[in-house]
């Protein structure tokens, strides 16, 4: 009777956590049978059976051999198994030996990969002995949590301090963490004195981290201080310059780069389409979209696609591009319905924000960014309020700054300028320049004085040299005829030495760019130009254009010299030069700096369908595509 009580209440097994010594097994049972069984359970990645086996093993005080240990481990990483990781974890550090790091370097590693990292922490302080791998895994693992990236440089101190040499995994992992530029000032010279310099790796990781803040001269530097042998060199320092709006650098490296032989791929196209991007070159782009053509187009390349098209004015080429891609994520539906917005095709936006819905795509923070945008520019009060106010019940999202900057200029267009206050007021921040500047515009647009004051006033706090509130508040003092106001505005202009910023405007012909600025008379067909105009605006005089003056600056000069001011926009000369020098039947392009004022937009609008041809002008806030004698905005911007 006692041998079956025996049985049935067995002794427990001590806790596996301690080193203690191991009954040695029963004659009757094989130590190699166990070892081998365990080993063929950690081959097949049987996890239950070679945890029951793990118990046998530890019941007999048996360790099997460490390559057999590395097979479990990695079952472990594949079944994000977590607990059974933990449980390997104990068995092997309870050894009475000495655990090979590499296993634990194993451990550190999946801890880190399933983003488990009080656990990585926790068992890099219990490691007896640490090598390069196990300092990089934990410094890589910090670097990639941004919150958490300022460790990586103490751990690297400290992997110093013990005598540890780092290496170009090490590097390449902290570079990201750089918290300021004398940081990686100090990483750079570290590189230097162990002689990593040359790797692929580690340049490229100082490349963009130079690039990170801002400094792609230095990124460059870098770049050329020996030859490179390596695409992912070359992709690094196009990015960098793509990345700070360089576009013309970027697009020279490119060149740099298929003339030393590499073939573009991915990262590098990415790269040049952003170039074309931040240079708002449409026929640039274009011959970039022919290197596309040569690449397989993933999901990556198809949206850096659509986002170029959108924002140079090709609008049906990103459409086309769109249509046709087999998938689509949250970035190309945002895309296309900002890309949308931003080219005047507001309800256009709405319908296939609806599509995206029913494609059962969830929106994210952009795409109700673009929603809110196509509102406001097509004055949607309703619409814009039911978007806003819904988004954060419907999914998920809290309205950010730009939302209600969205919201703010909504209002100020459609003049409810009483409720823009309501919303100002309601934020839970304080709102900035643009957003005092979105209600003065409103207020010159619907004659609220009063307003319009404490608007500038609170800008003007923001920057007090800020050249276009005064212009604002001066038209808006005149159009409502205190000109001792309106006067007393310019006094305080001349003695700030405060100046409105020249309108400018560029457009591309034969491959060059062509610059024309309010006043200036140094394009060499300046003069054929302005008789053009002169002729032009005859003709246009005949069909009903009549000169808005109420878009140049109001003071006490005559209004033959306003009109004049008015005749010379860098607008209209830059259209007259594209008539002249551009084929008939090819889109005319023009950038400007500037909003493009009401005078202008009815002066492109008749000469489009005087002279039957296409205008797409860019100003800072969106595209308008004019074509026989109607813009895209449908005259709401």
């Amino acid at each position: 009777m006692k041998r079956i009580a025996a049985r049935l209440n067995p002794r427990p097994l001590p806790p596996v956590s301690l080193p203690c010594s191991r009954p040695q097994p029963p004659a009757s049972v094989s130590s190699s049978s166990l070892l081998s069984g365990f080993t063929k359970l950690c081959y097949q990645q049987d996890l239950p059976g070679a945890m029951k086996a793990l118990d046998d093993l530890e019941t007999h005080g048996l360790r099997a051999d460490p390559a057999v240990y590395s097979d479990l481990l990695k079952a472990c990483l594949s079944r994000r198994a977590v607990p059974l990781a933990l449980r390997l974890q104990s068995h092997i550090l309870s050894s009475p030996h000495s655990p090979h790091t590499f296993l634990l370097n194993m451990l550190l590693s999946i801890y880190v990969k399933l983003r488990l990292l009080p656990q990585a922490r926790s068992l890099f302080d219990e490691m007896p002995q640490r090598n390069v791998v196990s300092w990089t895994t934990i410094i890589s693992a910090h670097a990639n949590v941004p919150e958490l990236s300022h460790n990586a440089l103490h751990f690297l101190v400290s992997m110093l301090c013990q005598g540890v040499t780092p290496n170009m995994f090490t590097y390449s992992s902290v570079l990201r963490a750089c918290g300021c530029v004398s940081h990686l000032v100090q990483l750079h010279s570290s590189i230097y004195k162990h002689g990593l310099e040359s790797d692929v790796f580690v340049r490229s990781a100082l490349i963009d981290a130079y690039s990170k803040w801002g400094l792609p001269q230095e990124a460059l530097r870098v770049f050329d201080e020996m030859p490179t042998g390596d695409l992912v060199v070359w992709n690094s320092v196009i990015a960098a310059f793509a990345q700070n709006s360089n576009g013309h650098e970027a697009l020279h490296l490119f060149k740099r780069m298929k003339r030393a032989g590499f073939d573009p791929e991915q990262s590098s196209l990415t790269s040049v389409l952003s170039a074309c991007t931040s240079l708002a070159l449409l026929e640039l782009g274009r011959q970039a979209h022919v290197h596309v053509f040569k690449y397989h187009q993933d999901l990556i390349l198809n949206n850096a696609l659509l986002d170029m098209y959108c924002k140079c004015g090709g609008v049906e080429d990103a459409n086309t591009i769109f249509t046709r891609m087999a998938d689509k994520d949250v970035v190309s539906w945002s895309t296309m319905i900002a890309g949308l917005a931003q080219n005047g095709y507001s309800r256009e936006a709405l319908k296939l924000f609806d599509s995206m819905k029913d494609s059962s795509t969830q929106p994210n923070y952009i795409t109700i960014l673009g929603v809110l945008f196509a509102c406001s520019h097509a004055g949607l009060v309703e619409d814009g309020w039911c978007h806003f106010r819904s988004m954060k019940k419907l999914y998920g999202i809290e309205p950010g700054r730009e939302h209600y900057a969205c919201m703010l200029d909504l209002l100020a267009r459609a003049g409810k300028l009483n409720k823009a206050v309501e919303l100002i007021n309601e934020m839970g921040f304080e709102p900035d320049g643009a957003m005092w500047r979105t209600l003065l515009d409103g207020c010159r647009a619907h004659k609220n004085v009063d307003l319009a004051m404490h608007a500038a006033e609170q800008i003007l706090k923001l920057n007090p040299q800020d050249a276009g509130s005064y212009i604002l508040l001066s038209n808006i003092y005149a159009n409502a005829g205190r000109w001792d106001d309106v006067a007393g505005i310019r006094k305080v202009m001349n003695e700030k030495g405060i100046k409105k910023q020249p309108g400018c405007s560029w457009i591309e012909v034969g491959k060059q760019i062509h610059t024309f600025v309010l006043g200036d008379g140094s394009h060499p067909q300046i003069n054929e130009i302005k008789i053009q105009l002169e002729s032009l605006i005859q003709r246009l005089v005949r069909a009903g254009y009549v000169p808005d003056l109420n878009f140049v600056l109001k003071d006490l000069e005559g209004e033959e010299q306003r009109e004049d001011s008015l005749r010379y926009h860098s607008e209209k000369l830059a259209v007259v030069f594209g008539l002249m020098n551009l084929p008939k039947g090819q889109t005319i392009r023009i950038r400007k700096n500037l909003r493009i004022c009401g005078d202008c937009h009815l002066f492109v609008k008749l000469a489009t369908k005087l002279e039957k041809r296409t205008i797409v002008i860019r100003d800072p806030i969106r595209y308008h595509h004019f074509h026989d004698g109607a813009c895209s905005c449908g005259d709401y911007w």
